[in-house]
C-alpha cells in the first residue's frame, strides 16, 4: 500500500465544515492516499487577535505538507482584518490561480452547452498587492503593481497549461488602452512569450469587450490569462454562466506549495442546515489529487460526480424546481457511483503522470536591459482644501526654478492648470508636475530643494513620484495636454 500523502486541511467557517466533511468522505471512499492535518483558520482565529486569520502553528503545517485543502472562511466585518486568501497566496508564492468552468448542460441548465474555459489568473500582484493609502480627507489610492517577472511566470504557465492539456488557444485580457504602462507591460510580455508557442493560437482583447464577448459566446475561448483583479471577476462570470458559481473549484499553484478550494464563500446563512453543495470544494480536491499524482483516484471521483449529476441528484442550489438532497446525501450518492462513468457527459481521464505536470520554467534569456536611467522631473501631490485650481497653480508655479519648473497641475488625472475648465470637479489632492525646462536630467538635490520651497510657502506635500526616462523614453504617464 502506498504511503499516505500528508495534506493540510481547514474546515473553515459557515458551510465550510459541512462541505469539507462531505468532500473528505468521498475522497476516502475513493481510496485517496491522504493523511489530513487539520488546522483552525478564519473567523475564530481573527477574533482571537490574529489579523490574518491564521496562527504560526498553521503556517508550520502548511510549510511542512505543502498542500492545502481549504474550505471557505468568514472574514469579520470592519477594518483591521487581512484577506487570508491573499495572505496565503503571497506568503507561499502561489502565483497561478487556475479556475476551470465547464458546462454540464442539459443536466445543469446553461445557455452555453459547449463552454469549457479555463481562467489562469495572476495571483500575487496587481491591485491585490493591497498597498493603499489615504493622504487627504477626500482621496484614497491603491497602487497597481505589475512586474515583468510576475507577468512572465503566469503567462508562461498559461501556455504550458494549454500545451499540457491539449488546449488550442490562449487569450490575454488587459486594459492597456488606458493603463499603458502597467497593463501595457503584461500585454507586451504576452506577445513575447506567445511567439515561443507557435503550436498554440494567441490573441488579446481589451478586458471590457473581452468579458462581454466571454459572457456572450464563451465557447470561442479556451484558456484566458490575465492580471489578478480581472481574473477574479472573470472567473466568477464564467463559473456562473456555465451553471453555477457553486460548482467551481480553484487551484492556487506555486513552485513549492499549492492550495485548493471552492471559489464561493462561506455562506453563513446556510450554515448548519445540511443543504450546502460540496461540488465546488470537491472539484478543488480533484485538482489537488491531480497535483499530488493520485490520477486514478481523481479520475474515479470526477467521473462518479458526473454520473451523479446525470442521474438527476442535486443539492438545492442546482435543483431549482427539481427534487433535491442534502450535503451528505449528495456525497453518499457520489460514493455509490465510484467506478462508473457518465453516459452523456464527457468522461475524464487524469491517468498518465507524464501528461499532467505543468511546468513554467523560463528559458535562459536576458532580463530587459536599461542602458540609461535619468531622473527628469517629479510629481508632487499636495493637500489643499482652500485654494482654487487657478490660485493654487499660480502660487506653485512661482516656486519653480531653472532646474524644475511647473508643467501642469491636475486633479484626479484631469489637468486644471494652466487653462483648466471651471466645470471640472476637484478633490483636495492635487498633482503638481515639475520638469526641467529644457528636458535635461535633474538631481535628487533639486527635488529636495523644491520640496523645501513648497513647505516654506505653507503647502503640505503628501506624496512624491519621481519621473524617469529609460533609454531616452519617458516611463511615466503623460499629463493631459503634454
Amino acid at each position: 500500500m502506498a504511503a499516505k500523502r500528508p495534506i493540510t486541511v481547514a474546515k473553515g467557517d459557515g458551510i465550510g465544515p459541512e462541505i469539507m466533511d462531505a468532500t473528505l468522505h468521498i475522497l476516502f471512499e475513493a481510496g485517496a492516499a491522504i493523511e489530513p492535518e487539520f488546522i483552525e483558520i478564519g473567523e475564530k482565529v481573527y477574533l482571537a487577535g490574529h489579523s490574518a486569520g491564521i496562527t504560526e502553528e498553521a503556517w508550520e503545517s502548511l510549510r511542512r505538507t505543502k498542500v492545502f485543502l481549504k474550505a471557505p472562511i468568514t472574514t469579520p466585518q470592519g477594518g483591521g482584518y487581512k484577506s487570508l486568501n491573499v495572505t496565503t497566496r503571497k506568503t507561499l508564492g502561489l502565483y497561478a490561480n487556475v479556475r476551470p468552468a465547464v458546462s454540464y448542460h442539459p443536466f445543469i441548465p446553461s445557455k452555453h452547452p459547449n463552454m469549457n474555459v479555463v481562467i489562469v489568473r495572476e495571483n500575487e500582484e496587481d491591485l491585490y498587492a493591497g498597498i493603499e493609502y489615504q493622504q487627504t480627507p477626500d482621496v484614497v489610492q491603491a497602487i497597481k503593481l505589475i512586474s515583468r517577472p510576475g507577468s512572465e511566470r503566469i503567462i508562461r504557465y498559461a501556455f504550458e497549461y494549454a500545451r499540457t492539456y491539449g488546449r488550442k488557444k490562449v487569450t490575454c485580457f488587459t486594459k492597456d488602452n488606458i493603463m499603458k504602462l502597467s497593463d501595457g507591460l503584461f500585454h507586451r510580455v504576452f506577445d513575447e512569450i506567445a511567439a515561443e508557442y507557435p503550436d498554440i493560437e494567441a490573441e488579446h482583447w481589451i478586458v471590457d469587450i473581452g468579458m462581454a464577448k466571454m459572457a456572450d459566446t464563451p465557447e470561442q475561448f479556451d484558456v484566458i490569462v490575465m492580471p489578478n483583479l480581472y481574473g477574479d471577476i472573470a472567473s466568477d462570470i464564467v463559473a456562473q454562466i456555465a451553471g453555477s458559481v457553486g460548482l467551481a473549484g480553484s487551484a492556487n499553484i506555486g513552485e513549492q506549495c499549492a492550495m485548493f478550494e471552492a471559489i464561493h464563500g462561506s455562506a453563513p446563512r446556510r450554515a448548519g442546515q445540511g443543504i450546502a453543495n460540496p461540488s465546488g470544494l470537491l472539484h478543488g480536491a480533484i485538482m489537488m489529487l491531480v497535483h499530488i499524482g493520485q490520477y486514478d483516484v481523481a479520475t474515479r471521483v470526477h467521473n462518479a460526480w458526473l454520473r451523479t449529476i446525470e442521474d438527476g441528484i442535486f443539492t438545492y442550489d442546482i435543483a431549482k424546481d427539481r427534487p433535491s438532497v442534502g450535503t451528505m446525501e449528495f456525497a453518499r450518492a457520489v460514493v455509490e457511483r465510484l467506478g462508473k462513468k457518465p453516459e452523456q457527459l464527457q468522461p475524464v481521464d487524469y491517468t498518465g503522470a507524464e501528461k499532467r505536470e505543468v511546468r513554467a520554467e523560463a528559458p535562459a534569456r536576458p532580463v530587459e536591459v536599461v542602458s540609461s536611467r535619468e531622473l527628469v522631473g517629479v510629481d508632487v501631490f499636495l493637500y489643499n482644501a482652500e485654494l482654487s485650481a487657478a490660485d493654487l497653480g499660480a502660487k506653485v508655479e512661482a516656486l519653480g526654478t531653472d532646474e524644475l519648473s511647473l508643467v501642469m497641475v491636475d486633479n484626479r488625472g484631469v489637468k486644471v492648470y494652466p487653462d483648466g475648465f471651471p466645470e471640472t470637479f476637484c478633490s483636495d489632492q492635487w498633482r503638481c508636475r515639475f520638469e526641467a525646462p529644457d528636458g535635461r536630467s535633474v538631481t535628487p538635490g533639486a527635488v529636495r530643494d523644491l520640496l523645501s520651497r513648497i513647505e516654506d510657502a505653507g503647502f503640505e506635500w503628501v506624496k512624491v513620484e519621481n519621473l524617469y526616462r529609460f533609454d531616452g523614453k519617458p516611463v511615466y504617464s503623460l499629463g493631459q495636454g503634454q
